[in-house]
Protein backbone atom coordinates (compact mmCIF):
# COMPACT_ATOMS: atom_id res chain seq x y z
CA UNK A 1 0.00 0.00 0.00
CA UNK A 2 2.68 2.15 0.60
CA UNK A 3 4.06 1.85 -2.61
CA UNK A 4 0.59 2.73 -4.38
CA UNK A 5 -0.13 6.06 -2.25
CA UNK A 6 3.09 7.16 -3.78
CA UNK A 7 2.00 6.69 -6.91
CA UNK A 8 -1.65 8.16 -6.36
CA UNK A 9 0.47 11.03 -4.83
CA UNK A 10 2.64 11.74 -7.88
CA UNK A 11 -0.86 11.21 -10.21
CA UNK A 12 -1.95 13.98 -8.37
CA UNK A 13 0.31 16.25 -8.20
CA UNK A 14 1.21 15.75 -12.39
CA UNK A 15 -2.75 16.53 -12.81
CA UNK A 16 -2.46 19.52 -11.12
CA UNK A 17 0.44 21.10 -12.55
CA UNK A 18 -0.63 20.10 -15.62
CA UNK A 19 -4.06 21.87 -15.11
CA UNK A 20 -1.59 25.21 -13.89
CA UNK A 21 0.23 24.95 -17.49
CA UNK A 22 -3.08 25.15 -19.13
CA UNK A 23 -4.03 28.11 -17.56
CA UNK A 24 -0.95 29.74 -17.92
CA UNK A 25 -1.73 29.10 -21.54
CA UNK A 26 -4.29 30.72 -21.80
CA UNK A 27 -3.27 33.93 -20.10
CA UNK A 28 0.12 33.47 -22.43
CA UNK A 29 -2.26 33.54 -25.09
CA UNK A 30 -4.47 36.74 -23.39
CA UNK A 31 -1.33 38.47 -23.10
CA UNK A 32 0.19 37.95 -26.64
CA UNK A 33 -3.29 38.87 -27.93
CA UNK A 34 -3.46 42.15 -25.79
CA UNK A 35 0.10 43.18 -26.68
CA UNK A 36 -0.62 42.45 -30.63
CA UNK A 37 -3.53 44.92 -30.40
CA UNK A 38 -1.87 47.80 -28.69
CA UNK A 39 1.23 47.23 -31.26
CA UNK A 40 -1.04 47.76 -34.31
CA UNK A 41 -3.65 50.26 -32.26
CA UNK A 42 -3.06 53.70 -34.07
CA UNK A 43 -0.89 55.54 -31.34
CA UNK A 44 -1.96 57.64 -28.21
CA UNK A 45 -0.65 60.28 -26.05
CA UNK A 46 1.04 58.77 -23.46
CA UNK A 47 -0.03 58.57 -20.14
CA UNK A 48 0.28 61.40 -18.46
CA UNK A 49 0.97 61.78 -14.26
CA UNK A 50 -2.75 60.92 -13.27
CA UNK A 51 -1.79 57.21 -14.27
CA UNK A 52 1.57 56.85 -13.12
CA UNK A 53 0.15 54.03 -10.25
CA UNK A 54 2.03 50.95 -10.11
CA UNK A 55 -1.61 49.62 -10.94
CA UNK A 56 -1.82 51.27 -14.28
CA UNK A 57 1.57 51.48 -15.58
CA UNK A 58 2.02 47.75 -15.61
CA UNK A 59 -1.12 47.69 -18.24
CA UNK A 60 0.74 50.39 -20.32
CA UNK A 61 3.50 47.93 -21.78
CA UNK A 62 3.44 47.90 -25.36
CA UNK A 63 1.22 50.28 -25.64
CA UNK A 64 1.56 52.68 -29.41
CA UNK A 65 2.21 56.17 -28.47
CA UNK A 66 2.69 59.46 -29.83
CA UNK A 67 4.62 62.40 -27.89
CA UNK A 68 5.94 66.26 -29.12
CA UNK A 69 8.59 67.74 -27.06
CA UNK A 70 12.37 68.66 -27.22
CA UNK A 71 15.24 66.04 -26.68
CA UNK A 72 17.05 67.13 -23.62
CA UNK A 73 20.55 65.87 -25.82
CA UNK A 74 23.08 66.74 -23.01
CA UNK A 75 21.39 64.80 -20.45
CA UNK A 76 21.34 61.31 -22.96
CA UNK A 77 22.64 57.85 -21.01
CA UNK A 78 23.95 54.86 -22.45
CA UNK A 79 22.85 51.04 -21.92
CA UNK A 80 24.61 48.00 -22.64
CA UNK A 81 23.03 46.55 -25.13
CA UNK A 82 22.53 43.88 -27.90
CA UNK A 83 21.08 43.80 -30.68
CA UNK A 84 20.81 42.12 -34.14
CA UNK A 85 23.59 44.51 -35.41
CA UNK A 86 25.90 43.26 -32.47
CA UNK A 87 26.84 44.48 -29.11
CA UNK A 88 26.54 48.21 -28.90
CA UNK A 89 24.36 50.72 -26.60
CA UNK A 90 20.61 52.12 -26.21
CA UNK A 91 20.24 55.83 -26.60
CA UNK A 92 18.08 56.99 -23.70
CA UNK A 93 17.30 60.77 -24.47
CA UNK A 94 14.79 62.81 -21.86
CA UNK A 95 12.00 64.33 -24.15
CA UNK A 96 10.65 67.39 -21.96
CA UNK A 97 6.88 66.85 -23.87
CA UNK A 98 4.24 69.04 -24.27
CA UNK A 99 2.12 67.58 -21.74
CA UNK A 100 4.01 69.20 -19.12
CA UNK A 101 6.26 66.20 -17.94
CA UNK A 102 10.03 64.33 -19.17
CA UNK A 103 9.77 60.94 -20.99
CA UNK A 104 12.81 59.02 -21.51
CA UNK A 105 13.18 57.24 -24.82
CA UNK A 106 15.19 54.91 -26.16
CA UNK A 107 15.91 56.42 -29.45
CA UNK A 108 17.71 53.28 -30.83
CA UNK A 109 20.88 51.69 -31.08
CA UNK A 110 24.74 52.73 -31.96
CA UNK A 111 27.64 50.50 -31.69
CA UNK A 112 30.91 51.39 -29.62
CA UNK A 113 31.88 53.71 -32.06
CA UNK A 114 29.00 55.83 -32.36
CA UNK A 115 28.74 55.49 -28.83
CA UNK A 116 29.90 59.30 -28.34
CA UNK A 117 27.33 61.70 -29.32
CA UNK A 118 29.79 63.84 -31.17
CA UNK A 119 30.55 60.94 -33.60
CA UNK A 120 26.51 61.19 -34.47
CA UNK A 121 25.83 65.41 -34.24
CA UNK A 122 23.55 64.96 -37.27
CA UNK A 123 21.10 62.34 -35.06
CA UNK A 124 20.51 65.30 -32.28
CA UNK A 125 17.98 66.91 -32.97
CA UNK A 126 17.50 70.38 -32.31
CA UNK A 127 13.64 72.15 -30.77
CA UNK A 128 10.43 70.76 -31.32
CA UNK A 129 10.03 66.50 -32.31
CA UNK A 130 7.52 64.21 -32.55
CA UNK A 131 8.24 60.69 -31.54
CA UNK A 132 6.17 57.36 -31.97
CA UNK A 133 6.98 54.39 -30.19
CA UNK A 134 6.03 51.47 -27.68
CA UNK A 135 5.94 51.77 -24.12
CA UNK A 136 7.97 49.72 -22.00
CA UNK A 137 8.56 49.17 -18.50
CA UNK A 138 11.69 50.23 -16.43
CA UNK A 139 14.12 47.76 -16.07
CA UNK A 140 15.21 48.10 -12.45
CA UNK A 141 18.18 45.31 -11.51
CA UNK A 142 17.06 41.96 -11.66
CA UNK A 143 17.39 38.24 -12.88
CA UNK A 144 20.37 38.36 -15.03
CA UNK A 145 21.18 41.78 -15.39
CA UNK A 146 24.30 43.11 -13.71
CA UNK A 147 23.83 46.24 -11.33
CA UNK A 148 24.22 49.64 -12.75
CA UNK A 149 26.62 51.97 -11.46
CA UNK A 150 25.29 55.38 -11.54
CA UNK A 151 28.71 56.96 -9.80
CA UNK A 152 30.38 55.57 -12.97
CA UNK A 153 27.79 56.45 -15.29
CA UNK A 154 27.96 52.33 -16.16
CA UNK A 155 24.38 50.99 -17.01
CA UNK A 156 23.53 47.67 -17.91
CA UNK A 157 19.78 48.26 -17.80
CA UNK A 158 16.91 50.38 -18.52
CA UNK A 159 16.40 51.60 -14.98
CA UNK A 160 13.98 54.73 -15.47
CA UNK A 161 14.48 56.05 -11.60
CA UNK A 162 17.75 55.54 -11.22
CA UNK A 163 18.84 57.39 -14.48
CA UNK A 164 16.08 59.80 -14.01
CA UNK A 165 17.99 60.79 -10.81
CA UNK A 166 21.70 60.52 -11.93
CA UNK A 167 20.74 63.02 -14.77
CA UNK A 168 18.93 65.53 -12.01
CA UNK A 169 15.26 65.07 -13.73
CA UNK A 170 12.26 65.77 -12.40
CA UNK A 171 8.62 64.78 -13.10
CA UNK A 172 9.47 62.38 -15.09
CA UNK A 173 7.50 59.48 -16.52
CA UNK A 174 7.89 55.28 -14.51
CA UNK A 175 8.24 54.32 -17.82
CA UNK A 176 10.08 54.84 -21.35
CA UNK A 177 9.30 54.80 -24.87
CA UNK A 178 11.12 53.03 -27.33
CA UNK A 179 11.25 54.60 -30.56
CA UNK A 180 10.07 53.63 -33.89
CA UNK A 181 11.96 52.96 -37.22
CA UNK A 182 11.93 56.39 -38.50
CA UNK A 183 15.20 56.94 -39.70
CA UNK A 184 17.52 59.53 -38.02
CA UNK A 185 19.90 62.02 -39.46
CA UNK A 186 22.88 60.70 -39.97
CA UNK A 187 21.46 56.94 -39.73
CA UNK A 188 22.24 56.66 -35.81
CA UNK A 189 20.81 56.14 -33.50
CA UNK A 190 18.77 52.85 -35.19
CA UNK A 191 15.27 52.94 -33.71
CA UNK A 192 12.46 50.26 -34.17
CA UNK A 193 14.82 47.56 -32.28
CA UNK A 194 11.59 46.82 -29.77
CA UNK A 195 11.28 42.55 -29.75
CA UNK A 196 7.96 41.74 -29.18
CA UNK A 197 8.37 37.98 -28.41
CA UNK A 198 6.68 36.05 -25.69
CA UNK A 199 7.78 32.19 -24.86
CA UNK A 200 5.03 30.11 -25.01
CA UNK A 201 5.96 26.39 -24.16
CA UNK A 202 2.93 26.00 -21.92
CA UNK A 203 1.29 23.76 -23.88
CA UNK A 204 4.80 21.32 -24.18
CA UNK A 205 4.73 21.59 -20.24
CA UNK A 206 1.22 20.06 -19.77
CA UNK A 207 1.32 17.57 -22.30
CA UNK A 208 4.69 16.53 -20.15
CA UNK A 209 2.88 16.75 -16.73
CA UNK A 210 -0.35 14.65 -18.19
CA UNK A 211 1.78 12.12 -19.68
CA UNK A 212 3.56 11.50 -16.27
CA UNK A 213 0.57 11.58 -14.13
CA UNK A 214 -1.12 8.56 -16.89
CA UNK A 215 2.15 6.68 -16.42
CA UNK A 216 1.50 7.13 -12.62
CA UNK A 217 -2.03 5.87 -13.38
CA UNK A 218 -1.02 2.82 -15.77
CA UNK A 219 1.69 1.93 -12.79
CA UNK A 220 -1.20 1.86 -9.92
CA UNK A 221 -3.10 -0.12 -12.10
CA UNK A 222 -0.32 -2.87 -12.74
CA UNK A 223 0.33 -2.75 -9.06
CA UNK A 224 -3.12 -3.24 -8.27
CA UNK A 225 -3.29 -6.01 -10.91
CA UNK A 226 -0.11 -7.46 -9.47
CA UNK A 227 -1.27 -7.90 -6.29
CA UNK A 228 -4.52 -9.37 -7.24
CA UNK A 229 -2.61 -11.81 -8.95
CA UNK A 230 -0.43 -13.07 -6.19
CA UNK A 231 -3.58 -13.01 -3.28
CA UNK A 232 -4.89 -15.40 -5.95
CA UNK A 233 -1.55 -17.49 -6.27
CA UNK A 234 -1.18 -17.61 -2.38
CA UNK A 235 -4.68 -18.83 -2.24
CA UNK A 236 -4.18 -21.66 -4.42
CA UNK A 237 -1.19 -22.69 -2.66
CA UNK A 238 -3.00 -23.39 0.02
Amino acid sequence: MGFGALLLFWFVAFCVLGTWQVHRLSWKLNLIATVDRRVHAPPVAPPGPADWSPQDVADYNYLHVRVRGTFLNDRETLTQAVSEQGPGFWVMTPLRTDQGFNLLVNRGFVPDDHRQAATRRAGLPQGEVTVIGLVRLSEPKGGFLQSNKPASDEWHSRDVAAIAAKRGLGDVAPYFVDADAAPNPGGWPLGGQTVVSFPNNHLQYAITWYGLAVLMLVGGVLLVRGERAARRSGASGE
